[in-house]
């Protein structure tokens, strides 16, 4: 039996860096008060950043030009591979230059309600002001937005908003702002100021007297595993979706740098929360590893719907309008397509249920571009979103521009992740958590094109800052490498390793994985009850025992070796499923991404629960720290039942209500 469905409740938690006061004041504040390191003293301050994607990236190259040593890590072999590269729709910012009732605090409202009230006030007024300097800097840094033919900044509609306000450029938006990111952080590592460890990956955590001083990495070339020190940590190491086997997150995305620091003593926070993107290209067959996302900001133009009838086998271009029901349109007409991306994405799964899905399986619906083309021309959609229209055709066989595009939802980003403070700060003093590896910004549900926006505000413009404070204000000595703390982080990750070579089973990784995936998918995923959550908290844990007996990684872990990464990530998964699937189980409410089936509107909305469940779940990981072999080779387990700490949310300026987009 799962000890995870034996949780206690501890003290609640409370972030104190969060400044009260007028809310539009609050971050002047907090940098007004914050100590400053001398420039000649940043010199012998070092930082540790892992990953280099847009939080990454931007706090990396931000720091070292402040003049703080720099140390970065990532497991692909260029910090321009990262998977920040994927985002494709755009980022949004609250300039208004269309002049259409945007404004910091309309941003900030949309953001609130859009995350279904599970979002701090504080957090996201900061995200909605730093949007407005964002694009600035981009723009500064030869960014290629979109303009209009008078030369303005071009912008669009994305889902949850009423407004343009998200900026592009074309479909790949992500690739351009993280290559503004990554010639940034170029520059200084030519400099010296930033030393760059490209195809290695974190294992562990160095925690000594309390605070994080370091991690243990492992070359994924050689093999060799090493220490790394410093006066602080910062993981910008992205979410966990690949829990769940099949996503839209790149193959090697994973959760191991969170999850460990999590065992030496952070808070995870809302892990639960979990997005389901509805713009996802359906599934294929059982041979897939993984998913490939279609861009939010296709559903601009592109009108989804399914055959009215139950059945209906007909080719698109046969069933006529009045055999067709475009059902976002029907059921939200204020918002129709632009739906945010939870409502976008029970909704299909609804009709899809009803027998009226289209595709292999009936697991489809049709995202259509023929009134967009008739009303604009072919040429207009094409300057818009050739290179989605482009991988859709290479992947599928078929030509959007003649057969509207099918579309399912599918697992994309994680709001949950390691809770921090206003400073962005963990409960571990010294380790910041930036970008999607945080909890702090999207509550239940994240809106489209705003984890650009988070993650380069944290990296370029709240990391800085907070960041200098904690230094400033902490005498850190140097550490030596054979300190006991680093030797026994080195030793834990060491014995994991060759703990999972040498257990020469007769099953893959991959084989686990997808099996745990899928259970998670039908337990956890779109839609979540109290039978299957704690079928599920039975099942992983079985799972879990059978992995220790049957894994089989070949080879040896001092030379690449694949199979070995993704054992070693396996064992993070398997807990990091039963703490989703326990904090799911005892959130008996739906909102945003947690759509629980007991708790329903009469016409199937989520039904929240705010007298009882508007808090952040701030989880504490209970048991021993290392390896999976410290508790005997018989024991397999997590450890002890965690923790659940409450941080009680308050609302003063956005009031929750029932969310509508009617």
């Amino acid at each position: 039996m799962s000890t995870y469905l034996n949780y206690t409740v501890g003290a609640p938690i409370r972030d104190t860096r969060a400044p009260d006061g007028p809310i539009e004041d609050r971050w002047d504040r907090r940098r007004f008060e914050a100590k400053l390191v001398n420039p000649a003293n940043r010199r012998g301050r070092s930082v540790i950043v892992v990953g280099t994607g847009l939080a990454g990236g931007a706090a990396g190259a931000t720091l070292a030009e402040a003049g703080y040593h720099v140390e970065q890590f990532c497991f692909q072999d260029s910090p321009r591979r990262a998977h920040s590269i994927a985002a494709q729709g755009g980022i949004n910012a609250a300039k208004n230059y269309r002049n259409d009732g945007d404004s910091i605090r309309r941003l900030f409202y949309d953001t609130v309600k859009g995350g279904d009230f599970r979002s701090r006030e504080s957090n996201v007024h900061r995200l909605a002001e730093i949007s407005v300097e964002i694009i600035d800097q981009c723009v500064a840094q030869g960014v290629p937005f979109a303009r209009e033919y008078g030369g303005l900044l071009d912008t669009r509609s994305f889902g949850g908003v009423q407004v343009s306000r998200t900026f592009y450029a074309r479909g790949q938006t992500g690739q351009q702002l993280l290559l503004g990111a990554y010639q940034a952080l170029s520059r200084q590592i030519a400099a010296g100021r930033v030393a760059m460890h490209p195809r290695t990956e974190m294992l562990d955590l160095i925690v000594i007297d309390g605070r994080a001083r370091g991690i243990v990495a492992r070359d994924l070339v050689t093999g060799r595993i090493s220490s790394h020190l410093a006066d602080a940590v910062v993981l910008a190491t992205g979410g966990y979706g690949n829990v769940f086997y099949l996503s839209t997150n790149a193959k090697n995305s994973n959760a191991t740098a969170i999850w460990r620091a999590h065992r030496r003593g952070a808070y995870f926070a809302n892990p639960c929360f979990t997005q389901i993107h509805p713009t996802c290209i359906p599934r294929s067959g059982d041979h897939q590893s993984k998913l490939t996302l279609m861009s939010e900001s296709l559903r601009n133009d592109g009108r989804i719907w399914v055959p009215k009838a139950a059945g209906d086998t007909r080719a698109p271009q046969d069933i006529p309008e009045q055999d067709r029901d475009y059902y976002l349109e029907r059921i939200y007409p204020s918002f129709g397509n632009l739906v945010p991306r939870d409502i976008a994405s029970r909704a299909a799964k609804v009709v899809c249920d009803e027998g009226r899905g289209v595709g292999p399986g009936g697991q489809g619906v049709y995202l259509d571009f023929a009134d967009a083309i008739g009303r604009l021309g072919r040429a207009a959609v094409e300057a818009r979103y050739g290179n989605l229209f482009e991988m859709y055709e290479r992947i599928t066989a078929e030509d959007p521009y003649r057969v509207p595009m099918r579309i399912y939802p599918a697992i994309h980003y994680t709001m949950g992740g390691l809770w921090v403070d206003y400073d962005l700060q963990t409960t571990v003093p010294g380790l910041f958590a930036i970008g999607e590896a945080n909890f702090s910004d999207h509550g239940a549900n994240r809106l489209g094109a705003s984890a650009l926006m988070q993650g380069l505000a944290d990296g370029y413009f709240v990391l800085p800052a907070t960041l200098a404070d904690y230094l400033a204000r902490v005498d850190a000595p140097p550490v030596a490498a054979d300190h006991p703390a680093v030797e026994e982080a080195v030793a834990d990750a060491t014995d994991r390793l060759n703990l999972l070579l040498a257990i020469d089973g007769d099953r893959t990784p991959d084989s686990f994985h997808r099996e745990l995936g899928e259970l998670l998918w039908d337990d956890c995923g779109m839609a979540r009850d109290e039978a299957g959550l704690r079928k599920a908290l039975e099942r992983i844990p079985a799972l879990r025992e059978e992995f220790w007996r049957r894994i089989k990684v070949p080879g040896t872990g001092e030379q690449l070796n694949q199979a070995l990464e993704k054992a070693n990530r396996l064992v993070d998964y398997f807990e990091l499923a039963e703490l989703m699937c326990l904090d799911a189980l005892h959130r008996t409410e739906s909102c945003g991404g947690h759509f629980r089936t007991e708790s329903a509107t009469p016409d199937g909305e989520a039904a929240r629960r705010d007298e009882e469940f508007a808090y952040v779940a701030a989880w504490e990981y209970q048991g021993a720290g290392g390896s999976p072999g410290d508790r005997g080779p018989g024991d397999r387990s997590p450890g002890a039942a965690p923790v659940l700490h409450r941080e009680e949310l308050t609302f003063e300026h956005v009031h929750p209500t029932q969310r509508s987009y009617t």
